[in-house]
């Protein structure tokens, strides 16, 4: 599953990282032996050196299985959904910053949570679309939903801003494109958007909005 997500990912912004996001993943072990202050069911571990970016990506065993004997590619709902936005938002974490790492190219934590709450809702868009219809896909993503306990003022700011934004984004593709099934049309801006700066990013989801 991570390595479709992944494939599915690069194919969608028309990107290559030339990596396997399998070769990189951690249990949760390695994980906590590394140390981390607050664990979560996905994770993604960043590290430079030496102008080196040294990536490790944690994803909740449980959350593969299920979606290893409930594949979301034939029946996406609510036996694997939150599972499926867990694993899409992990491989887009590692997609994001290993492409911008080899371009030199700086990522901010709001930027990384913005880009996979956008990759969760089109990559969700995509699948349903071949199993009968996307629903009402954006309340479902973007406001049925809860912060994870712990996280301090910062992060609870960061994940506030990320999903508003990313949801005001995904009304504004859904009445755009998906309404009118403009799947090349909705691929052309998505790429387009992808290759942003965070401050163009916000700038265009003002625009759209």
């Amino acid at each position: 599953m991570l390595a479709d997500v992944q494939r599915g990912l690069e194919t969608l912004y028309r990107i290559e990282t030339d990596l396997d996001v399998r070769h990189f993943v951690i249990d949760a072990e390695t994980r906590d032996a590394i140390g981390v202050a607050r664990p979560a069911r996905e994770q993604l571990l960043v590290s430079e050196a030496d102008g080196d970016v040294h990536l490790a990506l944690f994803v909740d065993d449980r959350a593969l299985a299920n979606l290893a004997a409930n594949d979301p590619r034939r029946r996406l709902d609510g036996s694997n959904l939150q599972d499926f936005l867990l694993t899409v938002e992990g491989v887009s974490h590692f997609v994001y910053v290993a492409w911008r790492a080899q371009r030199k190219r700086p990522v901010s934590a709001l930027e990384l949570e913005l880009q996979a709450e956008i990759d969760k809702y089109v990559t969700c868009v995509l699948t349903l679309r071949g199993q009968g219809g996307v629903g009402d896909l954006v309340p479902r993503l973007f406001d049925e939903w809860t912060l994870a306990p712990g996280m301090d003022a910062d992060e609870r700011e960061r994940y506030l801003v990320a999903n508003s934004n990313a949801r005001a984004y995904a009304t504004a593709i859904d009445a755009r494109y998906v309404a009118r099934d403009d799947v090349p049309g909705m691929l052309d801006e998505l790429r387009r958007f992808y290759r942003l700066g965070v401050a163009d990013k916000l700038s265009a989801i003002a625009r759209a909005a």
